[in-house]
């Protein structure tokens, strides 16, 4: 694994999510083993052979869940252009993407009813 000055900022932000506030990420194969709690897609055997079912399974499921991030994430960040280039620590951008996600939920009318 190379060191952590050579992942680029996402890649740092990544870990330091995944270590520091023990939130589970998913990444894509590029970061295979970038460190506990990182999850990327099991890849297939050197040999040819096909992976297990539970390996194809869970790439499935990895591919899935952070297809859903990233539609959201896309949502966000072509509505609210603040958040494309941002500067703050990985620790308080998670207030303000909460409070543009409440804003676009609202926006979009997602909000659930309230009897």
């Amino acid at each position: 694994m190379p060191p952590a000055s050579c992942w680029g900022s996402s890649g740092r932000t990544l870990y330091w999510a995944a270590s520091q506030l023990d939130l589970p990420t998913l990444a894509d194969s590029g970061y295979d083993g970038a460190g506990q709690g990182i999850h990327t897609p099991v890849k297939q055997p050197a040999d040819g052979n096909r992976l297990a079912i539970h390996n194809r399974t869970y790439n499935r499921l990895l591919r899935s869940l952070r297809g859903l991030g990233e539609r959201g994430f896309a949502l966000l960040i072509g509505r609210w252009h603040a958040l494309r280039h941002t500067a703050a620590s990985p620790r308080s951008v998670g207030h303000i993407v909460g409070a543009a996600l409440v804003l676009t939920q609202f926006e979009y009318r997602y909000l659930p009813n309230r009897h």
